[in-house]
């Protein structure tokens, strides 16, 4: 982008841009760390990734107020407004992918040391590696400001609900064959939807980006292949 003649509005920009890219970087470990947590049963992990949503929170509300005041202050126009409206919508998205990371966490906390289906464990770590990879694309974009690689991630949305959907069904059998696994199966369950939910919020970033570079919403509708209704209705 051009240089503005103000340059402490320049500063106002960067310092959002700076703000998101912290964000991104504690929302992306804490998402690898709560996958590890669950998977090796590590509960010291588990709790450093709770602790960590404070900070999420904490620069959410500075992205917030910052954008809200450099508006006022500065009263931008075109790219310039789409930047600043972007940064709240960007910041929005991550903070609440924190929050369904550290509900991982959390879960992984309750399920303790109880026998887990290896294959459903396997799933869901491939599921949230998926979408891990996702993530840092994404903020890629947003950092290069490419809408190429922001479509990419759209695109990829629908292999990610369409493994939720598996992962959803095969619970549900592990549920139905012997009651005593629908405690830890319901966690696993929780765990699969937030996984998917943060492949949401990843395809609400990459239509962020398009709408900052192009000042245009997308104008297809998302690729969404999540069938879990169906699986429950018909019972698998």
């Amino acid at each position: 982008m051009a240089e503005h003649i103000v340059r402490s509005y320049d500063n106002d920009l960067q310092g959002l841009r700076q703000r998101i890219a912290e964000m991104g970087g504690i929302a992306e470990k804490m998402l690898g760390d709560a996958s590890q947590a669950l998977v090796r049963h590590d509960k010291p992990l588990a709790q450093t990734v709770i602790a960590a949503d404070s900070r999420l929170d904490v620069l959410q509300r500075e992205v917030e107020e910052s954008a809200i005041l450099t508006i006022a202050r500065r009263q931008p126009l075109a790219v310039d407004l789409r930047e600043t409206i972007s940064a709240i919508r960007i910041s929005g998205d991550v903070e609440r992918i924190g929050d369904l990371a550290k509900n991982i966490a959390k879960r992984a906390l309750a399920i303790g040391d109880d026998v887990k289906p290896q294959k459903i464990v396997v799933s869901l770590k491939h599921m949230n590696d998926l979408v891990l990879g996702q993530l840092k694309d994404v903020l890629d974009a947003y950092a290069q400001q490419d809408t190429a690689k922001s479509l990419d991630v759209w695109k990829r949305d629908g292999a990610i609900d369409a493994l939720y959907t598996s992962i959803f069904r095969e619970l549900l059998t592990y549920m139905m064959e012997d009651p005593r696994n629908i405690s830890f199966c319901t966690h696993l369950l929780f765990c699969a939807k937030n996984i998917e939910r943060i492949g949401d919020h990843t395809t609400n970033i990459a239509e962020t980006v398009h709408y900052l570079v192009t000042g245009e919403t997308l104008a297809i509708d998302r690729p969404k292949n999540d069938r879990s209704i169906d699986a429950a209705v018909t019972g698998g």
